[in-house]
């Protein structure tokens, strides 16, 4: 089950709102079609990203995939915890997995995002 306070997108990133700051992971979905997480390459803090276009990846047993940023901002944090445990993607998506922070310019980009409802009919149909 997808946590209802999160918005997603259709790229299978959630984003999780406080304030200006939009916490990002990857779905339990997303790890699932990935398989095992053996490495993550994220931005350096500081890096400006752009909703919509690639921000870093995400690497499985199975194959690489780019992560895409749900809103247009500022990198704040990252999770230093993934690069010697990048398995966290696989075992807490929605927590000690999370990818980056963003600084956003405007947090109002959320409102284009999935609903945990949407989301969820978008991966039943796939």
């Amino acid at each position: 089950m997808n946590p209802q306070d999160l918005r997603y997108t259709e790229e299978h990133e959630w984003a999780r709102a406080d304030g200006n700051q939009v916490t990002v992971g990857i779905t339990r979905y997303a790890q699932e079609a990935l398989g095992d997480v053996v490495y993550v390459d994220l931005p350096a803090t500081g890096t400006r990203v752009t909703k919509g276009q690639p921000f870093g990846e995400v690497e499985s047993t199975k194959s690489v995939s780019d992560l895409y940023a749900p809103v247009t901002g500022t990198i704040v944090a990252r999770n230093e915890l993934l690069e010697s445990q990048p398995e966290l993607v696989n075992a807490e998506p929605y927590g000690e997995g999370w990818m980056v922070v963003i600084e956003a310019d405007d947090v109002g980009e959320l409102d284009q995002l999935l609903s945990a409802k949407r989301y969820m009919s978008l991966t039943e149909s796939t």
